[in-house]
């Protein structure tokens, strides 16, 4: 074309998560077999029911003809005012309803978040990275993000002085991004490291942005800090929503809480760019928000979580046990969230290999893995093809560390022992192979 109409962040665009589900549909179809779809966190794929009385209200709303209109841009009045209201009974936060404002999901939210920002600004991320948080910041400004590392050895805790060093010799840095439970790792951060990362941020001039999506998803024992507890005059931005924790993905609603905008002009400046990027496409969408705060000011709510948690620690515990006495890897059980994330501690090469039975899917797979490729990625295509468990490659979490990423959402008991045994099986073949 005459014009070059590429956004110069186009090539930063990549979401490993959902890219894999193409070769994994081809390895379905070549096989005749079905995949063990552990990539993704989608509690309702895996198996997870909605309770009845949830539904129940969902149905009961869907009959009121004010769940198919125009909310308010903001997010509706009603549940803006629960959700302020809540936060500052639960963890003595003020905070106004006008401080909260609704999206269609926290992708909507994210691409906002970056989307909004001044080309200069970077946004500083931990590493291993979520991929929505990655690819946005790093479209925006048209270069690869700028990461701080989380430690395998250390429970994935954050390197703070590479953080603070990183900060201090980089000026375009202007935030500091956070998620906490971590998505891909499962670590809780404790209180103190995050008054560590707001001390950072306060000292050089920054916000931050915590996303929260899975802060009432903690077990183990563990505690999890909300930002707003700690954030004191520091301005910054908290993003929470209901895909994960009802369960309710396809409902895309999540919310931004803004902390401190009317200290900061420019910050407050920039809340209402997003705001008013927000009111170009009119609202988010109504029938989410008018059960939220149903839902949750349910007498049911605590004890759903609860029974939820209950489960996940269950799960986080039996992954540790399974994987257990491999040498070669690192695997920390998460506290949070539901995924986990294992280490390989030796360089892996393009020499090993898993047997691939079907001749059709090894010609495909083969096909594949004939370039130039991550290790860890040729690992999780050789276990797709071999064992049709579809996991992710740590290495595409703008990480340079080799593993892979896998969930605890498996409901059914003896299918999730199938899975994580074959994954077992296949990291002992694959490590062996290399000798033969």
């Amino acid at each position: 074309m005459r014009t070059n109409i590429v956004h110069i962040g186009a090539g930063e665009l990549q979401y490993e998560i959902r890219q894999i589900v193409e070769i994994g549909h081809n390895v379905m179809r070549l096989s005749g077999k079905p995949i063990a779809w552990e990539n993704i966190g989608d509690p309702v794929q895996k198996g997870e029911k909605l309770p009845d009385w949830m539904k129940d209200i969902i149905a009961q709303a869907v009959r009121d003809d004010s769940t198919y209109a125009y909310s308010p841009t903001r997010g509706l009045l009603e549940t803006r005012e629960f959700l302020a209201e809540r936060l500052n009974r639960e963890k003595g936060v003020k905070i106004h309803p006008d401080d909260i404002i609704f999206f269609n999901g926290l992708g909507d939210a994210v691409n906002k978040v970056y989307g909004m920002l001044r080309r200069e600004a970077r946004v500083i991320g931990p590493t291993p990275a979520y991929s929505t948080h990655s690819s946005a910041e790093a479209a925006h400004a048209g270069y690869p993000p700028i990461t701080y590392r989380l430690d395998p050895a250390r429970g994935w805790m954050p390197d703070l002085e590479e953080l603070r060093n990183k900060v201090k010799y980089n000026e375009s840095i202007a935030g500091i991004m956070i998620i906490n439970p971590d998505n891909p790792t499962g670590a809780v951060f404790p209180r103190d490291v995050l008054e560590e990362m707001v001390e950072i941020a306060r000292q050089y001039d920054l916000f931050l942005v915590g996303d929260e999506i899975y802060v009432n998803m903690v077990f183990n024992g563990k505690k999890c800090t909300n930002l707003s507890e700690v954030i004191r005059e520091v301005p910054g931005i908290s993003l929470k929503g209901i895909s994960k924790e009802f369960p309710w993905p396809g409902g895309r609603c999540g919310w931004m809480e803004v902390y401190n905008q009317a200290s900061n002009p420019m910050f407050q400046k920039y809340v209402k760019s997003v705001l008013d990027a927000k009111m170009l496409e009119v609202c988010s969408t109504t029938l989410p928000q008018v059960v939220i705060p149903r839902i949750m000011g349910n007498p049911e709510y605590v004890n759903w979580q609860k029974q939820r948690n209950a489960f996940f620690e269950k799960r986080s515990k039996r992954i540790a046990e399974i994987l257990s006495g491999i040498p070669e890897i690192i695997v920390n059980p998460p506290d949070g969230a539901f995924y986990v994330s294992i280490v390989f501690k030796i360089e892996l090469n393009n020499r090993m290999k898993l047997n691939i039975p079907n001749a059709a899917v090894r010609e495909y797979i083969d096909g594949i893995c004939s370039g130039n490729m991550e290790p860890d990625r040729r690992f999780v295509y050789h276990l797709l093809a071999s064992r049709n468990i579809c996991v992710v490659p740590l290495t595409s979490f703008v990480c340079t560390l080799q593993g892979f990423r896998c969930t605890l959402l498996e409901r059914d008991d003896a299918k999730f022992e199938e899975i994580y045994h074959g994954v077992r099986d296949a990291i002992l073949e694959f490590l062996n192979s290399a000798s033969l």
